[in-house]
């Protein structure tokens, strides 16, 4: 439909990209249209096109980009880096609405110069860091915001497949929403216009309906950039 705004979807270059396809159904559902972008294939659109931007989930994120070590033991896609790092930085200089998951709002945070814990299995103590799709922890508001425009509740539950989670904030980013051992779950930029993240992965909840209000928020802020640029 021509009304439906292009959405880019970022990922790796995976054969069986289950995450996209659970996210290409959200935005669906939400009235957009999802565009798949990967290393191998993100040039062959122009960046103009999109409405809106989601930097999606996968592997650790290069340390040395926010002042850390590879120690070779984790999974590094520096590629993938590389071009999400481009796409976000598009994002903030056209003022896109933007929405990062798990990796991808840990990828918002380093290009905004904040850092990350590289690892906070050893560090959890209330909750367990068990990798699963469906909702195993609690998710706790801390601050009034986008994210809880579109939850609207204080405490909702939420999956977990990371073992990284966002350390210090950076430019213009505040923490919206911690899990019961306090680390970072969402965070918003107060700059931007409209830019979250979430740790968790909303596309394998949208079963949930507050799950599926973050992507119909990001359609309508998409909408309203869409309807800005044509009649600006």
């Amino acid at each position: 439909m021509a009304d439906r705004p292009d959405i880019g979807v970022t990922g790796p270059d995976d054969k069986y990209p289950i995450s996209w396809w659970a996210t290409r159904m959200a935005v669906a559902l939400a009235g957009g249209n999802a565009v798949r972008l990967t290393p191998d294939t993100y040039r062959e659109h122009k960046k103009e096109r999109f409405r809106g931007i989601i930097i999606g989930g996968g592997s650790d994120i290069d340390p040395t980009l926010y002042g850390g070590e590879d120690n070779g033991l984790s999974k590094i896609d520096k590629p993938r880096d590389d071009f999400e790092i481009e796409m976000i930085e598009h994002a903030l200089e056209t003022h896109l609405p933007i929405m990062g998951i798990c990796r991808g709002a840990q990828l918002i945070n380093v290009v905004l110069g904040g850092n990350l814990h590289p690892d906070i299995r050893p560090l959890r103590s209330l909750t367990s860091n068990r990798r699963t799709p469906f909702p195993s922890k609690t998710a706790i508001c801390t601050d009034i915001g986008k994210v809880h425009a579109s939850i609207k509740t204080e405490k909702w539950r939420i999956n977990s497949l990371h073992h990284q989670a966002v350390d210090e904030l950076g430019r213009g980013l505040r923490v919206v929403a911690r899990d019961m051992d306090d680390f970072v779950q969402a965070i918003e930029s107060d700059l931007h216009p409209y830019l979250v993240g979430v740790q968790w992965h909303p596309e394998y909840l949208q079963y949930i309906g507050r799950q599926r209000r973050l992507f119909q928020r990001l359609i309508d802020e998409a909408m309203g950039s869409r309807a800005e640029v044509l009649y600006s």
